[in-house]
This record gives C-alpha cells, sequence and structure tokens, in this order.
C-alpha cells in the first residue's frame, strides 16, 4: 500500500523546501517539489533605473548574492551592447571563481556531508588509524593523529554534555550510513576545517568586492575597483599579494582535503551512482570571459539532450540564438495567474496562492523548459558539457576519477554524480581563480589600467539578458527596458530549473524525476531521499522564516 512521506521543511539548504514522496514498499514512485517562499523581487525592480538593477538583484538570495549581480549587470551591458575592460572582466572572473570555491566547500562539509557521515560513530575510532587513512589519501599537514584526537575529544564533550547543537537532529545510526569510524573522524575533522577556508574565499571577494555578501564594486561596463599598484586605497600590489595568499590556500584545501574527500566517499557509496538520475537533459552556459565582446571563454557551454555526449549542442556565447529563443517558463503547477508558458522577457509574476494541491499548483517555483523539455543544471552539467567539448583541465579529472572509482559516463547520471562533478568544479575553479589572478597582474603590468567603460541609459527601448554558470548551475536574468527605466524583469535561477514542478504536460522536473525510485529503508527517517535532494545543493531564496503565529520553528516528517 503507498504510503506518502512529507518533509517540510528540507533543511540544510537555504531557503524553505518541501519534498513530497510517494513510497511504494521501499521506493518512491512519485515525488512533488514546492518552493515554500516567493522572492518578489521581479516586482520591485520595476520602474528603477537599470544601473541600480544589480544591487537589488543581489537579495535575490542570502548565500549566492555575487552571481545574482554579475547575471544583472550582464544583462544591462547585453541590451546595450557595452564593451568591459579586459581588467574588469578578470577581476569579475576572480570573484566568480572565488564564489564557487566558497560555496562547494559549504555545499560537501555543511550541507551535504552529514547524509553520508555518521558523527556519532566517530567516538569510535582510532585517532592513529585515522591519520594513516588520511595522509593515504593526501599530502595535506592538518591530517595528523593528535589533530584528529583532538576533535574526537571536542566531539565527546558534546555528546557527554548532551548538548548536541546543529548535530542533534540526525540520522545517526541509520542504516543506510555505511562509513568505518575512522572515516567519519576524518570527515568530522575536515568539516570543521572547512569553516576556515571557505572564509579566506570569501575574503578574497570581499577585497575585490567591498564586502561580503553583496558585493559593492560592480557597475554597467566594468566595476569600481579602482587599479592603482601605487596607490594605498587602491587595488595594490600589498592587496593582490594578500589575495594570492588567500587563494592559494583555498586551492590546497580544496585539492587536498575536499577533493579527496568527495573521492572516498564515492569509493564508499559507490552504489549511489546507480541512484537519482531523473533528468539527462544538461544545459551549461560558457563562463569566464576572455575578451572586451565576451566572445572567448574560459570553460565553455552547450546542451546535451538525453545523457548522449555524442551529439552535444555547443553553445558559444551568451548571445547565442537558440539559447536566446528557446526558454521559457511554465506557470501551470506554480502559484500564479495564467497557465500560459512564457519566454522571460514576456514573462509575468503575478502571484495567486491556492494552496498545496499535488494535481494542481503546489509551489512558488515556475517550471522552465527549454525547447519544451526539462533540462538539469549545475556542476554536472558543466563537467558533463565541457568533458563532451574536449576541455583538457575537465577531461583529466574525470578520466583519473573513472580510473580510480572504476566508473564510466553513464554512472555520472545519479546522485553520487552530482556530488563528484561538485567537487571536480571546485578543484577548477580554484584554479581558474589564481590563472585570472596572474592575467590580470600581467595585464596591469603592461600599462592597463583601465577598470570601466562608462555607460549611460539611453532613451528607446532594450531588451537583455545576463546569463552566468554559477556554482548550482545556468542562471539568467531577463530585461526589458523602456525609457530608461526597467519595464520586466524575470530571474531564471539554477534552482528553478532544478526544482520546477510540473509543467502543463504533466512532467515533472529534475528534483521530482530524480527521486523515483529513489530507496528509501525507513519512512520515519528518509535519509536516501535527503541525499539526493542535497546533491543538487537546492537553494530557495531567504525571503521568509518558517515559523507559526507563536514564533515557534515549525520542522516535521509526516508519514501517512
Amino acid at each position: 500500500m503507498p504510503r506518502t512521506i512529507t518533509l517540510d521543511p528540507v533543511t540544510r539548504i537555504e531557503g524553505h523546501l518541501r519534498i513530497d514522496v510517494e513510497v511504494d514498499g521501499d521506493h518512491v514512485t512519485k515525488a512533488w517539489s514546492s518552493a515554500q517562499m516567493w522572492r518578489g523581487i521581479e516586482v520591485i525592480l520595476k520602474g528603477r533605473d537599470p544601473q541600480d538593477a544589480w544591487t537589488y538583484a543581489q537579495r535575490f538570495c542570502g548565500v549566492c548574492t555575487t552571481v545574482h549581480a554579475i547575471s544583472s549587470i550582464r544583462a544591462v551591458e547585453h541590451a546595450l551592447k557595452v564593451e568591459v575592460p579586459i581588467n574588469a572582466q578578470l577581476v569579475r572572473n576572480i570573484m566568480i571563481a572565488q564564489h564557487s570555491v566558497q560555496d562547494h566547500l559549504v555545499h560537501f562539509y555543511h550541507l551535504t556531508a552529514l547524509d553520508w557521515v555518521d558523527i556519532v560513530s566517530a567516538l569510535k575510532a582510532d585517532p592513529s588509524k585515522t591519520a594513516q587513512l588520511a595522509q593515504s589519501l593526501s599530502p595535506w599537514p592538518g591530517n595528523s593523529g593528535t589533530e584528529f584526537k583532538a576533535v574526537q575529544d571536542r566531539l565527546k564533550a558534546f555528546v557527554d554534555g548532551g548538548k548536541l547543537g546543529i548535530f542533534a537532529s540526525g540520522y545517526w545510526g541509520h542504516p543506510a550510513m555505511k562509513l568505518a569510524p575512522e572515516v567519519n573522524l576524518m570527515a568530522v575533522a575536515h568539516y570543521l576545517k572547512a569553516f576556515d577556508y571557505q572564509r579566506k574565499a570569501a575574503q578574497a571577494v570581499a577585497i575585490l568586492g567591498g564586502k561580503n555578501p553583496h558585493i559593492q564594486n560592480l557597475v554597467v561596463g566594468g566595476v569600481a575597483t579602482a587599479i592603482n599598484l601605487d596607490n594605498l586605497a587602491t587595488l595594490n600590489i600589498e592587496r593582490l599579494a594578500f589575495m594570492r595568499t588567500l587563494m592559494e590556500e583555498a586551492r590546497d584545501f580544496v585539492q587536498q582535503v575536499y577533493y579527496p574527500d568527495v573521492l572516498a566517499l564515492a569509493a564508499a557509496y559507490k552504489e549511489w551512482f546507480a541512484i537519482g538520475a531523473g533528468v539527462t537533459n544538461y544545459l551549461a552556459v560558457p563562463e569566464f570571459p576572455a575578451d572586451t565582446r565576451s566572445t572567448r571563454f574560459g570553460l565553455g557551454g552547450g546542451v546535451i539532450t538525453n545523457g548522449n555526449l555524442e551529439n552535444i549542442r555547443v553553445i558559444k556565447n551568451h548571445q547565442d540564438d537558440y539559447l536566446l529563443g528557446n526558454i521559457q517558463e511554465s506557470v501551470a503547477r506554480a502559484w500564479y495567474h495564467g497557465t500560459d508558458s512564457l519566454h522571460p522577457w514576456k514573462g509575468v509574476t503575478e502571484p495567486n496562492y491556492t494552496d498545496f494541491n499535488a494535481d494542481a499548483k503546489y509551489s512558488w517555483c515556475k517550471a522552465p523548459r527549454l525547447e519544451g523539455q526539462p533540462v538539469q543544471v549545475g556542476p554536472l552539467a558543466q563537467i558533463l558539457v565541457n568533458y563532451a567539448a574536449g576541455d583538457a583541465r575537465v577531461r583529466r579529472l574525470v578520466d583519473d576519477a573513472n580510473a580510480q572509482l572504476g566508473l564510466t559516463l553513464k554512472d555520472y547520471h545519479s546522485t553520487m554524480g552530482r556530488l563528484l562533478a561538485r567537487g571536480m568544479r571546485a578543484h577548477i575553479m580554484a584554479d581558474l581563480s589564481l590563472d585570472s589572478l596572474d592575467q590580470l597582474i600581467a595585464n596591469i603590468a603592461s600599462g592597463d589600467q583601465t577598470y570601466a567603460n562608462p555607460t549611460s541609459i539611453p532613451d528607446g527601448e532594450f531588451q537583455g539578458v545576463g546569463f552566468h554558470e554559477a556554482p548550482r548551475g545556468c542562471l539568467s536574468h531577463w530585461m526589458v527596458i523602456k525609457n530608461r527605466k526597467i519595464d520586466n524583469y524575470q530571474a531564471v535561477v539554477p534552482t528553478t530549473w532544478n526544482a520546477s514542478p510540473r509543467d502543463e504536460k504533466g512532467v515533472p522536473g529534475p528534483y521530482e524525476a530524480s527521486l523515483v525510485g529513489n530507496p528509501v529503508s525507513d519512512p520515519e527517517k528518509p535519509l536516501e531521499v535527503l541525499r539526493t535532494i542535497h546533491s543538487f545543493d537546492p537553494c530557495i531564496a531567504c525571503a521568509v522564516h518558517t515559523i507559526d503565529p507563536e514564533g515557534k520553528p515549525v520542522t516535521r516528517i509526516k508519514v501517512g
């Protein structure tokens, strides 16, 4: 007899997400993804100055602020055909890459690792054996027996004192958790260390952006990061040297701790390469522009259909006609007026809440579609697209991992494939950060200190889109400008693609499709459902708090 499990809210994500699954026996047969909040910033932006849009657009999210700023500023530049000086492109590229490093570290260790790592089991570990294991995986100098013993003692003090804090509600001892105590202790120690190194990446963004989160240094046509190597008040040699130190330390942690931990997790839970595929259409856009007109990029873009890497549709730039013309959003199952699928430039965002109805409207999330089909976006899409396109860095990482783990490319269409691909992306982002810094220093040293192309908004009507390959995937901000003001604004964000409800044809989105067939060994503790959902790194914008009228938290898992 089928039963329904409701997870509301899903925790260890940004924002408020409800997942309903129908379970028959020990597997999911149907799923519904419901975003339990409404942003409304599209409405707030109407009538405002396009040059100010990026400052508001950052507030779509409390985590991915930089990415919305980048997409918004690019939308104006696309509409007005503005060139961006190479120094400004490189400053933006560094911020983009370092934001990704910070974001991926937080996701793996602090948002999803606890789905796989049994914190309490770490108390049984032998710290010296843990050190031997860690040292066999990586030359990281922090992998000492002394360090692991100290972490274990801290953890024991928490447990003995009955104060597990954020660890109190974990599914410890769940039958789906199978790491050895020593592996669990290693992961807990790295969990704690990751706080320090994600902060270093965030500091690098703040040096360029003025602050972080919510950077302050963008202008239409470039950046407001003044460059003068001899001036104490600008981006100078001292600040560049400090950034390099931060970025190198973050890189070493990513490549010597995070990535080896991902590989170790993948080896221990190899069966999860056969779970959670769902939608195998993928979209990634080019990123890291390498010229003033954004015609060359550090990483490529493309579309993969039905998981077929042999027939990739390459997207060369952000002006690609196929990309611009074939995105629509359906509101057939979303809490907005209307039922039509509309192109974002003609999109309408008029809220119409009607309560949760699994057979009608049940989410604040629209349903984006590419040429009428759902697509998955995110690190997996970017890795697969660039592998298919022949990118040397991507191929080297993927081929090495496949050899080490005994994988094929088909295995990446999975829950574990998404985690592994995100680790690969973090590895690449750490290198790209330093590559861009080297290029910036070389360009400044050549005598070019231009960092902005001053631009004003002319009279007339224009439309533009700002694409960006964000940590969670393809992000786009669509803007219509009339009489120097914003006439329409729509953001199609990565989680909108992935968390989308069914469309007017009843076709589920990537979250929903990926859960079908997912195992559920204990309906009271649906850990396996969380594993697949967390593998996407959900980011439902933080606009509301989940409290009842008395201010009490609302956290429920209902089995019926």
